[in-house]
């Protein structure tokens, strides 16, 4: 026979690859090779990319009776599947997966982040010969997959949640309906200021990300930026306080101060009121000594009888705050280094939406100290009336002369 033209059997393979099943493939090869005789085994492996054995075993199998309609291997032919050869695989893949939720301090990785690489490492210490990679496939049969925490857990709801929000809902609405201000309050997520990683993407030309830092450690001299929002209800308009020192209950009511100064006493003039909605914890919350101090002062320099109603505790995600302000916020900025305090100002400060949205911001440089204490007799100079229903998180103050 001639000289055997390879480049046409390579074309030829390539032709069927995607046609053919495993056997009918290695029952071509085998044919191929037959045909063309005296290196022929050879010569057919080189074109094709299957191996020697694979083609000999399709000449065994071309003597051999034909296969049951349909089949590929003879039966019992193949690999056996790694599961049973090894009977407790996959139920101490399964314990090391939810090692945490087992609480067996005896598996090997309770303490470590399970990837299919440690799984495999955990399953070896067990005594099982596994690769990552099969581990991963045993995963994907389990019905496991890469999944991120989810924020739906609010712990023990108190028995009273749903009536301290009809009872909100009760004062801001009778403030609305009157004409009064309604405010939600709150502080937002702390900032590093710098060339750091932004959160989210931006159109930029392909090819021209921004560099930022490797690393996200606090620059001493450039610090942290501390957001405080007002969200007027009635007016679907905020107001950013950007501190830059401690968030506490003085900087809280600072910013509220700041409000009314700009925004509020214009828009409205005739108001002696001011209802104000508010988490239970924080620089804010309802145990705060200082915030209740603080408020009083407020509530001195402008007149305004100021009343507070605190969402329950675990509820602090439905405060109007989180969703008609900050989160515009986030979406404004995503993608941009927060590289100073004044990008800051500008990208909250043009914040808008297509339904009216307005925000203004100004930076605050004043100090801020942690740890102030507020007496016994401080606290109780406070001109402070409990609502009938839970006085701790429904009270108003007014002011003292």
């Amino acid at each position: 026979m001639g000289v055997i033209d390879e480049g046409a059997i390579g074309l030829q393979f390539r032709d069927l690859a995607g046609e053919l099943n495993e056997r009918q493939l290695r029952l071509w090869a085998a044919s191929e090779a037959r045909r063309c005789g005296w290196g022929g085994i050879a010569a057919v492996a080189r074109a094709s990319g299957l191996s020697e054995t694979t083609i000999r075993k399709g000449l065994r199998d071309l003597e051999a009776e034909p296969l049951e309609g349909g089949r590929v291997r003879r039966r019992g032919g193949g690999r056996k599947r790694l599961t049973e050869k090894d009977a407790t695989l996959l139920r101490d893949l399964e314990r090391l997966v939810d090692a945490d939720g087992r609480g067996d301090p005896q598996l090997p990785l309770k303490w470590t982040a399970k990837s299919a690489r440690r799984l495999a490492e955990g399953l070896r210490e067990l005594g099982h010969e596994v690769s990552a990679r099969t581990v991963y496939r045993l995963l994907r049969r389990l019905g496991y997959s890469l999944q991120a925490n989810a924020k739906t857990r609010e712990g023990a709801s108190h028995p009273d949640r749903d009536a301290q929000f009809r009872h909100i809902n009760q004062q801001v609405g009778r403030a609305l309906a009157q004409g009064r201000p309604a405010i939600s309050v709150d502080t937002k997520k702390k900032e590093l200021v710098g060339d750091f990683k932004a959160v989210g993407r931006e159109l930029r030309p392909t090819g021209q990300p921004i560099p930022v830092r490797v690393h996200d450690f606090r620059d001493p001299e450039l610090g942290k930026a501390i957001p405080y929002g007002v969200y007027d209800l009635a007016e679907d308009e905020g107001f950013v306080s950007v501190g830059i020192t401690n968030d506490t209950a003085q900087f809280s009511v600072a910013s509220i101060r700041g409000w009314w100064k700009h925004l509020g006493r214009e828009r409205y003039p005739d108001t002696s009121e001011l209802t104000i909605t508010a988490d239970c914890g924080g620089s804010n919350g309802y145990r705060t000594r200082l915030w209740k101090t603080e408020l009083q002062q407020l509530a001195d320099e402008t007149g305004l009888e100021i009343t507070v109603c605190h969402f329950p505790p675990g509820t602090s995600k439905w405060n109007k705050i989180e969703h008609r302000l900050f989160s515009f916020i986030s979406q404004n900025w995503r993608g941009k280094p927060l590289v100073s305090h004044e990008v800051i100002v500008n990208l909250i400060g043009a914040t808008s939406t297509r339904t009216g949205l307005d925000v203004y911001a100004q930076l605050d440089q004043r100090e801020y100290p942690k740890g102030v204490k507020v007496t016994d007799e401080q606290l109780a100079a406070v001109n402070l009336q409990g609502h009938d229903f839970h006085p701790e998180w429904n009270y108003t103050i007014k002011p003292s002369r």
